[in-house]
């Protein structure tokens, strides 16, 4: 019986280290998504939590210094400085005016400190709202060329 006994302690303590563990990750990988506007309106408990925030990198204001990159995000009226400090190298797309977004936890000074930046694509690559569509006509199949134009045959 001493076997059996020494051998469900050790179960049951594999067993609530490992439901302990996950626990803590869970609650450690949970992000809440704010915007900028919100920030002001979080208390206590809810400022500590990790989080995502969008907005837009104001232009002139990266800054790269050994460790970390600060940059400045805004978007709704309001501006959000921040501190990048993750090891991951910052995506190319991170340029002056493009989309970003962040995920970390702000700080009691007013600043936010970034473990993670996504940058979408540049609004270079997307039109300009009210543009015409320049896009250039392409033809396919079997469908006439357009004046002018030579048609191939992938035959």
């Amino acid at each position: 019986m001493e076997k059996r006994a020494k051998f469900g302690i050790g179960i049951g303590i594999i067993v609530i280290s490992m439901a302990s563990l996950a626990w803590l990750g869970y609650g450690e990988s949970k992000t809440y998504y704010h915007t900028l506007a919100e920030l002001d309106t979080l208390k206590g408990s809810e400022r500590a939590q990790r989080m995502r925030i969008g907005g837009t990198v104001q232009a002139g204001s990266i800054h790269r210094m050994t460790g970390r990159v600060d940059f400045v995000l805004e978007g709704e009226g309001k501006t959000l400085p921040v501190s990048y400090v993750g090891s991951e190298p910052l995506p190319d797309t991170f340029v002056d005016k493009s989309q970003a977004l962040i995920e970390g936890r702000p700080t009691g000074e007013g600043r936010f400190v970034a473990e993670h930046v996504q940058a979408k694509c540049a609004s270079k690559y997307e039109a300009a709202p009210g543009a015409p569509n320049t896009a250039p006509k392409t033809t396919t199949g079997n469908s006439p060329a357009p004046s002018g134009t030579a048609q191939r045959s992938s035959m």
